[in-house]
Protein backbone atom coordinates (compact mmCIF):
# COMPACT_ATOMS: atom_id res chain seq x y z
CA UNK A 1 0.00 0.00 0.00
CA UNK A 2 2.62 2.55 -1.47
CA UNK A 3 1.68 6.21 -2.09
CA UNK A 4 2.79 8.18 -4.93
CA UNK A 5 2.41 11.64 -5.24
CA UNK A 6 1.55 13.22 -8.67
CA UNK A 7 2.33 16.02 -10.27
CA UNK A 8 -0.73 18.40 -11.63
CA UNK A 9 0.03 16.76 -15.08
CA UNK A 10 -0.47 13.14 -13.71
CA UNK A 11 3.21 12.53 -13.78
CA UNK A 12 4.46 10.25 -10.39
CA UNK A 13 6.62 13.05 -8.57
CA UNK A 14 7.52 10.95 -5.67
CA UNK A 15 7.13 7.26 -6.45
CA UNK A 16 7.62 4.71 -3.53
CA UNK A 17 8.71 7.59 -0.85
CA UNK A 18 5.35 7.46 1.22
CA UNK A 19 3.72 4.72 3.00
CA UNK A 20 0.46 5.76 3.19
CA UNK A 21 -1.84 8.30 1.26
CA UNK A 22 -4.74 10.34 2.89
CA UNK A 23 -7.16 7.38 1.32
CA UNK A 24 -4.90 4.75 3.43
CA UNK A 25 -5.42 6.30 6.93
CA UNK A 26 -8.83 7.21 5.91
CA UNK A 27 -10.17 3.61 5.21
CA UNK A 28 -8.30 1.84 7.73
CA UNK A 29 -10.18 -0.60 10.15
CA UNK A 30 -8.95 -1.94 13.35
CA UNK A 31 -10.04 -4.92 15.26
CA UNK A 32 -12.14 -4.30 17.74
CA UNK A 33 -11.37 -5.70 21.05
CA UNK A 34 -13.06 -5.87 24.19
CA UNK A 35 -9.90 -4.23 26.04
CA UNK A 36 -8.77 -2.62 22.57
CA UNK A 37 -8.27 1.39 21.81
CA UNK A 38 -11.18 3.66 22.01
CA UNK A 39 -12.20 4.26 18.47
CA UNK A 40 -13.67 7.95 18.86
CA UNK A 41 -9.82 8.53 20.14
CA UNK A 42 -8.56 6.22 17.21
CA UNK A 43 -10.72 8.26 14.67
CA UNK A 44 -10.14 11.85 15.71
CA UNK A 45 -6.14 10.50 15.80
CA UNK A 46 -6.08 10.00 12.37
CA UNK A 47 -8.34 12.68 11.46
CA UNK A 48 -5.22 14.61 12.51
CA UNK A 49 -2.95 12.47 10.83
CA UNK A 50 -4.97 13.01 7.31
CA UNK A 51 -5.20 16.79 7.73
CA UNK A 52 -1.60 16.97 8.35
CA UNK A 53 -0.91 14.67 5.09
CA UNK A 54 -3.04 16.10 3.05
CA UNK A 55 -1.26 19.44 4.29
CA UNK A 56 2.04 17.95 3.31
CA UNK A 57 1.26 16.93 0.13
CA UNK A 58 -0.12 20.39 -0.80
CA UNK A 59 3.39 21.60 0.18
CA UNK A 60 5.20 18.96 -1.70
CA UNK A 61 3.05 19.97 -4.94
CA UNK A 62 3.50 23.93 -4.22
CA UNK A 63 7.29 22.93 -3.99
CA UNK A 64 7.38 21.07 -7.42
CA UNK A 65 5.38 23.87 -8.74
CA UNK A 66 7.87 26.50 -7.62
CA UNK A 67 10.86 24.44 -8.54
CA UNK A 68 10.05 24.12 -12.08
CA UNK A 69 9.28 27.49 -12.61
CA UNK A 70 12.77 28.35 -11.65
CA UNK A 71 13.96 25.68 -13.76
CA UNK A 72 12.33 27.57 -16.54
CA UNK A 73 13.94 31.15 -15.78
CA UNK A 74 17.11 29.45 -15.70
CA UNK A 75 16.91 27.92 -18.83
CA UNK A 76 15.71 31.31 -20.06
CA UNK A 77 18.49 33.15 -18.53
CA UNK A 78 21.18 30.67 -19.66
CA UNK A 79 19.91 31.51 -23.47
CA UNK A 80 20.05 34.98 -22.95
CA UNK A 81 23.69 34.73 -21.59
CA UNK A 82 24.47 32.43 -24.60
CA UNK A 83 23.14 34.99 -27.32
CA UNK A 84 25.03 38.09 -25.28
CA UNK A 85 28.04 36.10 -25.44
CA UNK A 86 27.39 35.40 -29.14
CA UNK A 87 26.63 39.13 -29.80
CA UNK A 88 30.43 39.75 -27.98
CA UNK A 89 32.13 36.97 -29.65
CA UNK A 90 30.67 38.91 -33.44
CA UNK A 91 31.78 42.09 -32.17
CA UNK A 92 35.47 40.77 -31.67
CA UNK A 93 35.68 39.24 -34.43
CA UNK A 94 34.05 42.17 -36.72
CA UNK A 95 37.19 43.68 -37.89
CA UNK A 96 36.09 47.36 -38.27
CA UNK A 97 36.39 49.90 -35.05
CA UNK A 98 32.57 50.43 -34.80
CA UNK A 99 32.56 48.00 -31.23
CA UNK A 100 34.25 50.08 -28.71
CA UNK A 101 33.33 50.08 -25.03
CA UNK A 102 30.50 52.02 -25.14
CA UNK A 103 28.58 48.91 -26.96
CA UNK A 104 29.91 46.72 -24.47
CA UNK A 105 28.85 48.80 -21.72
CA UNK A 106 25.11 49.00 -22.73
CA UNK A 107 25.18 45.30 -23.96
CA UNK A 108 26.53 44.39 -20.01
CA UNK A 109 23.40 46.88 -18.53
CA UNK A 110 21.18 44.95 -20.50
CA UNK A 111 22.36 41.54 -19.35
CA UNK A 112 22.14 42.72 -15.66
CA UNK A 113 18.54 44.11 -16.03
CA UNK A 114 17.68 40.71 -17.42
CA UNK A 115 19.45 38.30 -14.59
CA UNK A 116 18.48 40.94 -11.73
CA UNK A 117 15.24 42.11 -12.83
CA UNK A 118 16.23 45.62 -12.46
CA UNK A 119 13.62 47.61 -15.13
CA UNK A 120 14.85 51.36 -15.80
Amino acid sequence: MCANIYKGNGDIMYQNKLMLSPNDILEREFKIDTRGYRLKEVDQFLDTIIGDYEEFMKIMKEAEKEKEELLEEIMSLKQEIRNLKMSVEIAKNNDSKEVNNVDVLKRLAQLEKIVYGKDE
